[in-house]
C-alpha cells in the first residue's frame, strides 16, 4: 500500500493522519519544527502551564466537542465563567457587552446597552433590519458585508468589529459568514438578522458558546499524538520540505543531515532525498501553492501577565475586555484567564493571570498600562510576577490547488471546528478515492 506523507503536524495534519490510519492506510507525518500542534501550544509563566495560542473553542455545531469525545477527552471539557465580556468603547469607557448578542451582533439594536456603545443614531439604523426584505445580505461574502447590509456601519464598526477582532484577529470584512454557523439560515427563516441572533442564542444560551479543556487546549494535541503513537504513525520533527509534488516531496538541504540520506549532484553539492508516496499538505504556511508567492499574513502578539492583584479577583470584568479601535489602548483584547477558567484560577494559587493580544509587539510596561485601563485597576511592575510574549503568523485564506490535497486554516477558514471538520472530510474523500482506484 502506498504511504501517505502528511506535511505538517498542526491540528489539521494530526487529525488527518489519525483518520487515514483508522482507514488502514500507512501514514507518516513530517514536521519542520521541533513540536506538533501548530497554533495550539503551551508554555509556563510563573510556573503555571498555560496555552500560548488558542485557549478555547466554539461549541456551536458540536464539531469540536464530538471529536474531543472520540478522543476520550469528554471529562476534560470545561465551561468558562458564565458572565459576559466587556467592551472598551471608542469614548474610552468600559461597559459590559450586550448579553443577547452573537459575535457582537445585537438582538435588540435599540436596547440601552447597545445604544451606550454605538450611539442612538447607529442604533436606529440597526432597527431598519426589521424592515428590510429577509434575503437582503444573505449572499454576502463576509460577516462584515452581512452586518453592514442589515444594520449599518455604526453597529458593524463600533460593536461587531471589536468582538470579531478580539476572537478571530480579523476584521469582519475579512471573515466569511460561515464563521457564524447557521446565522444566514436563521435570518432567512426569521426575516431579520436581530431575530436570527435571538433564535441562535436560545438554541445555545450564554455560557455554551465556547468551552475549553482542563489543563489547556494543548491537551488536544497530546491526545492526538498519543493516538498516532498507538497506531504506529511516525511523526518526524525537524524535517523541512522544500518542494511538494503530487507523488513526492523534496527535502530542504540541511548541512547537519546524515550524509547517508543525501545524494550528491553534479556540482558536488548534496541533493536532499526524495520521499515518495501520496502527499497531503497540512502546512500551507505563508506560501500560496497555487502560484508560489507569499500569501498575505497578519501577526498576532499575545502577552501573558501574572500579577499579584487581589482586587481583580473581587471585581472581574467578566471573562475579559474587547477593545474598539480609536481608543488610547493599543491592545485588541484582554482575557482574564484566572477569572474565565476555574482550572487556571486553581493553578494560579491566588495570583491573577491576564492575556492581551496586539497587532504589533508591545513592551510589558505598555501591556500593564493597557490592562490597568481595561480592568479599572492600577497594575504596576512591583505587582508583576512573570510575563511572556508569543507571536503567531496567520496566513491568508487561499484557493486549494487541484493536484495536491490541502488542509489547515488557509483552506478551511479560521476556528478549530472548521479545521477539524475539513481535515476529517478530506480524509474521507481520500479514502473514497483510494477505494475507487483499487476497484478498477
Amino acid at each position: 500500500m502506498t504511504e501517505t506523507l502528511v506535511v505538517g503536524a498542526g491540528v489539521a495534519g494530526l487529525v488527518l493522519a489519525r483518520e487515514l490510519v483508522l482507514q488502514g492506510r500507512t501514514v507518516r507525518v513530517l514536521e519542520a519544527t521541533d513540536r506538533a500542534g501548530g497554533q495550539i501550544a503551551r508554555h509556563e509563566v510563573a510556573g503555571i502551564p498555560l496555552d500560548s495560542g488558542a485557549e478555547a473553542f466554539a461549541t456551536r455545531g458540536g464539531t469540536v466537542r464530538a471529536y474531543l469525545e472520540r478522543l476520550g477527552l469528554a471529562d476534560r471539557i470545561v465551561a468558562p465563567l458564565d458572565a459576559p465580556a466587556w467592551l472598551h468603547a471608542r469614548d474610552g469607557v468600559t461597559v459590559p457587552l450586550p448579553r443577547v448578542s452573537l459575535m457582537g451582533i445585537p438582538s435588540a439594536p435599540l436596547a440601552e446597552d447597545v445604544v451606550r456603545v454605538v450611539g442612538r443614531r447607529a442604533a436606529w439604523r440597526g432597527m431598519l433590519d426589521a424592515l428590510l426584505p429577509g434575503p437582503r445580505g444573505a449572499n454576502a461574502a463576509s460577516l462584515g458585508a452581512l452586518v453592514r447590509a442589515r444594520m449599518g456601519d455604526g453597529i458593524l464598526e463600533r460593536l461587531v468589529a471589536p468582538v470579531v477582532e478580539g476572537i478571530h484577529s480579523k476584521h469582519p470584512d475579512d471573515l466569511p459568514v460561515s464563521a457564524a454557523p447557521g446565522l444566514v439560515h436563521a435570518m432567512l427563516q426569521e426575516n431579520s438578522l436581530a431575530r436570527a441572533v435571538t433564535r441562535l442564542r436560545i438554541d445555545a444560551p450564554a455560557g455554551s458558546l465556547v468551552a475549553g479543556l482542563e489543563g489547556g487546549m494543548a491537551t488536544l494535541v497530546d491526545a492526538l499524538l498519543a493516538e498516532l503513537d498507538r497506531y504506529g504513525v511516525p511523526v518526524e520533527y525537524g524535517v523541512r520540505v522544500a518542494e511538494v509534488h503530487p507523488d513526492h516531496v523534496v527535502l530542504a538541504a540541511d548541512p547537519d543531515a546524515d550524509p547517508a540520506t543525501l545524494r550528491i549532484g553534479e556540482d558536488g553539492e548534496p541533493i536532499p532525498d526524495l520521499r515518495h508516496g501520496e502527499i497531503v499538505v497540512a502546512a500551507p504556511g505563508l506560501v500560496d501553492p497555487a502560484d508560489g508567492r507569499p500569501a498575505v499574513t497578519t501577526a498576532t502578539h499575545l502577552v501573558t501577565l501574572v500579577v499579584n492583584a487581589p482586587e481583580l479577583a473581587d471585581s472581574p470584568r467578566g471573562t475579559g475586555v474587547l477593545v474598539a479601535r480609536g481608543t488610547a489602548v493599543r491592545a485588541r483584547a484582554l482575557t482574564h484567564l484566572s477569572a474565565k477558567w476555574a482550572w487556571v484560577r486553581e493553578a494560579a494559587a491566588g495570583r491573577e493571570v491576564l492575556r492581551l493580544s496586539y497587532e504589533s509587539a508591545p513592551e510589558v510596561d505598555e501591556a500593564l498600562r493597557d490592562a490597568s485601563a481595561l480592568l479599572g485597576v492600577l497594575l504596576t511592575r512591583a505587582q508583576l510576577v512573570d510575563s511572556a510574549v508569543t507571536t503567531w503568523q496567520r496566513a491568508a485564506r487561499i484557493a486549494a490547488p487541484e493536484s495536491i490535497p490541502l488542509v489547515g486554516e488557509q483552506i478551511s477558514g479560521t476556528g478549530l471546528a472548521a479545521v477539524i471538520d475539513h481535515a476529517h472530510r478530506t480524509a474521507e474523500e481520500l479514502g473514497a478515492r483510494a477505494r475507487e482506484q483499487e476497484s478498477l
